[in-house]
């Protein structure tokens, strides 16, 4: 398949999961998505095709604070972790997309990580 008209974003991202898929086996992947106003994470079960778990900034329980910071990456972290390790899953691939590992990418997985996924 041609990249020729891909952004780079869309580069990265393809780069990214291709080598998660060569390197995951049989692990569920935690995927990572933020936009202007919020952050989003899900466990998702690429075998079965379904999500185990998942949190973001758009939750009741804190949709009334700010979703664009670090703090609420981390808040989404550790209860996307919370919510796998009630699931059964505690061993995962993380998945940043075409995001960089940085600011509140990385504060999200260093978060699920604290509070007890692997990867």
């Amino acid at each position: 398949m041609s990249t020729k008209g891909m952004s780079l974003f869309e580069k990265r991202r393809r780069r990214n999961r291709t080598a998660l898929r060569a390197r995951a086996g049989t692990r569920p992947r935690l995927s990572v998505h933020r936009s202007g106003k919020h952050i989003y994470a899900q466990i998702i079960d690429d075998a079965q095709g379904v999500t185990v778990a998942a949190a973001s900034t758009l939750e009741k329980d804190v949709r009334g604070t700010s979703g664009a910071n670090v703090d609420a990456a981390t808040s989404v972290g550790t209860r996307v972790a919370e919510a796998a390790k009630a699931a059964g899953v505690t061993q995962v691939v993380f998945d940043r997309g075409g995001f960089l590992f940085h600011g509140r990418v990385k504060a999200l997985a260093e978060a699920a990580r604290a509070a007890g996924l692997e990867f």
